[in-house]
């Protein structure tokens, strides 16, 4: 198996420089977004891909950092958290969850990637159409319809597993339910904690997360606490207008990084 070549490397592939440099942004970007800007999170799925240039071995070296991150983000705004959304989404979550760990041997990472971009894109001018080409009143966008919700639920989970680019996703359907901007991190906090940890046994069963790679997440776990406390110290200073263009325009950004 292609982790083969990974057991008993890590160090050896983190040595320069530049690359310790790019995980430290990367796990910087993740306490960020998942305190505050998010959206911010698939940026560091670039940093960290750059690091480590298989997106499935990048995926496993940062899941247990997106976990500290979503463990941090709950403890301060849990509640805010807004559960009818989140029991529309977990269930078709944990079902793309499972259908991303039997597809994850079948597909290139460029495939991966390309297709992750193509939708994260697809759905930010959706968003901006909705946002200003319509009339979108608060009450319309409650009314969404459940279609919308399992769709974004399954492409969530395939995604978050094979390459933990599901924050895009989730901001967009949240930007689409007008949610309240520390309501918006709130409700996504917990989700992503509870998404995450149900990705746990299927990450060791691949071989992605082993003890080396944990020694990994140890070290750059306090850039993650940074980033963290940086996110809400960004979160209580903006506007609700500008925190969802933030949301939309990093996860347009995001998906052509993944694309080209």
């Amino acid at each position: 198996m292609w982790m083969e070549g990974v057991r008993g490397k890590l160090p050896a592939m983190i040595a320069e420089p530049l690359q310790w440099i790019c995980a430290v942004l990367g796990a910087l970007m993740v306490g960020i977004s998942k305190a505050g800007i998010t959206g911010l999170s698939i940026l560091s799925v670039a940093l960290f891909t750059h690091v480590f240039p298989s997106s499935k071995q990048a995926s496993g070296l940062m899941l247990p950092l997106l976990i500290f991150g979503d463990l941090v983000a709950v403890l301060a705004y849990r509640t805010h958290t807004q559960w009818r959304y989140l029991r529309k989404l977990m269930p078709w979550t944990a079902a793309g969850v499972v259908l991303g760990y039997f597809a994850l041997g079948h597909i290139s990472d460029r495939s991966t990637r390309t297709l992750i971009g193509v939708i994260i894109v697809s759905l930010c001018v959706l968003g901006y159409w909705r946002r200003y080409l319509t009339v979108q009143t608060q009450e319309a966008a409650g009314a969404t319809h459940w279609a919308l919700g399992a769709a974004i639920g399954i492409v969530a989970g395939f995604i978050t597993l094979v390459a933990n680019a599901a924050g895009p996703l989730m901001a967009l359907y949240l930007v689409a339910m007008r949610l309240p901007k520390m309501q918006f991190v709130g409700t996504a906090a917990v989700f992503f904690m509870v998404l995450n940890l149900f990705k746990v046994p299927f990450m060791v069963k691949l071989g992605l997360i082993t003890a080396q790679s944990f020694e990994f997440n140890l070290m750059l776990a306090p850039a993650v606490l940074l980033g963290a406390f940086a996110g809400r110290w960004l979160l209580i200073r903006i506007n609700q207008r500008l925190f969802e263009q933030m949301v939309l325009g990093f996860s347009a950004i995001a998906g052509i990084l993944l694309i080209v």
